[in-house]
């Protein structure tokens, strides 16, 4: 009875099978066209795609795609969107306001009426090269969560994604009034198990 090895989805060697345990992998979406195999006997693994006893079960399996049909929506990329450009948003207002802040302060001016604050220490903090270290913070800050939204839109670097969503709610960003409940809400939609399998 003629044997075959295999290659599963995990790169790993299987085997040796019959060919009625390969045609039930096939069935239970185990192996498919592309998968590797390896009769016995011979020494060149090959697709299963070049092997026509097999063809029957791949094709009855796999029904072949309309032409033109559109790929369908997938669930976990609908969900990250809202909160995705959420932090788009966070991040570009941070970094208008990093920016201008940072111009005032270099040209001497302040965001800020010094002469209305009963602390002058603190009016001290918001103007001169404290604030001008601050408003930099502030704009890779804001930088990073632009680069972390934008991967969070194509379901990548879930890593990041969390960090930009964290950084958003500090206070230490410009737009944190809005950036914490935009923060909130997608650490929420990220915590889902659909949604974290999904990140590549």
């Amino acid at each position: 009875m003629q044997t075959y090895k295999i290659i599963g989805a995990d790169g790993k060697e299987y085997g040796p099978i019959t060919a009625e345990q390969l045609r039930q992998w096939i069935a239970e979406g185990r192996a498919n066209s592309q998968t590797k195999i390896l009769p016995e006997g011979t020494t060149e693994w090959r697709p299963l795609s070049e092997f026509p006893e097999f063809m029957p079960t791949i094709t009855a399996v796999v029904p072949p795609a309309v032409p033109g049909a559109p790929p369908a929506p997938s669930g976990a990329s609908a969900m990250v969107k809202g909160p995705a450009t959420g932090l788009v948003i966070v991040a570009i207002l941070g970094l208008i306001l990093a920016v201008v802040s940072m111009i005032t302060n270099l040209l001497g001016a302040s965001l800020f009426d010094k002469s209305q604050m009963p602390n002058p220490a603190l009016a001290r903090m918001l103007s001169g090269p404290f604030a001008v270290i601050s408003n930099l913070v502030s704009l890779l800050l804001s930088a990073l969560i632009l680069i972390g939204a934008l991967k969070m839109k194509k379901l990548q670097s879930y890593g990041l994604a969390m960090t930009a969503s964290i950084v958003a709610m500090l206070p230490c960003v410009g737009c944190c009034l809005i950036g914490l409940p935009i923060g909130i809400w997608s650490l929420v939609v990220l915590a889902k198990p659909e949604v974290k399998s999904a990140f590549n």
